[in-house]
């Protein structure tokens, strides 16, 4: 399991002006943002209602309080909160026991972060018994710490997760480098300051300032999260 207590004395790797790289984790580096779907249709199946597709572009990324406080609006279903958080987490938590697919590119850039000793945390909105299943899988010796979403007050618009896991791996927002593939993530991550690249998965995200969007992890590199930083100067 990894721990999100702050890893000290980090150190940046030598030459590069790249502190840290911040990743997200659903429909970023595991193909799971469709199985957050699939397991909201079929949880509000079971209490009798049909959700609508175009609702997938407004629960996709965020907290799930938010999108299962929205679905649960939507529909009027008679279901709290709290029991949905439930049964939408067991949902989850049972899809990925059956298969975890990683997005393309991930597991090579996790490698190769790794043999360079680049400060990694894994930043997600999804809870901590999630991430830690994912964790088994991506392998937890490649983050040095992980931000879940019911550890902070305020999870992804709000910037709180990655200045959280900035400060943890003693670095500056600014010199971060952060992966993303839904707009929540994205301004989670400009608003604490970071540089983003954006890899759409549901939704599109348009380029801006700051942003650099592709279309594929394997487009992303070591080198390439240098250039982010060095660009700035």
């Amino acid at each position: 399991m990894t721990s999100t207590v702050p890893a000290l004395g980090t150190q940046t790797a030598e030459g590069s002006a790249l502190q840290a790289v911040l990743l997200d984790m659903d429909g970023t580096l595991v193909d799971t943002e469709g199985f957050w779907w699939d397991v909201e249709v079929e949880v509000f199946a079971s209490l009798g209602h049909t959700l609508d597709d175009t609702w997938r572009h407004v629960v996709v990324g965020g907290p799930m309080t938010r999108s299962a406080g929205f679905l649960i609006e939507a529909t009027g279903a008679d279901i709290t909160l709290a029991e949905l958080t439930v049964l939408l987490n067991e949902g989850f938590e049972a899809r990925i026991g059956r298969a975890l697919p990683l997005m393309p590119g991930a597991a090579r850039l996790l490698a190769e972060l790794s043999a360079h000793e680049i400060p990694t945390a894994l930043v997600s909105a999804s809870h901590r018994r999630i991430i830690d299943r994912v964790l088994s899988v991506l392998g937890p010796h490649h983050f040095a710490l992980s931000i879940a979403g019911d550890e902070v007050s305020r999870t992804k618009p709000f910037p709180d997760p990655y200045l959280l896991a900035a400060a943890g791996l003693g670095a500056d927002p600014s010199r971060c480098a952060v992966v993303e593939d839904t707009a929540t993530g994205v301004a989670a991550a400009e608003a604490a300051g970071c540089r983003v690249v954006a890899v759409p998965s549901v939704a599109p995200i348009g380029p801006a300032e700051g942003r650099t969007v592709v279309s594929s992890l394997e487009e992303v590199d070591l080198a390439f999260l240098r250039g982010l930083m060095t660009a700035m100067r």
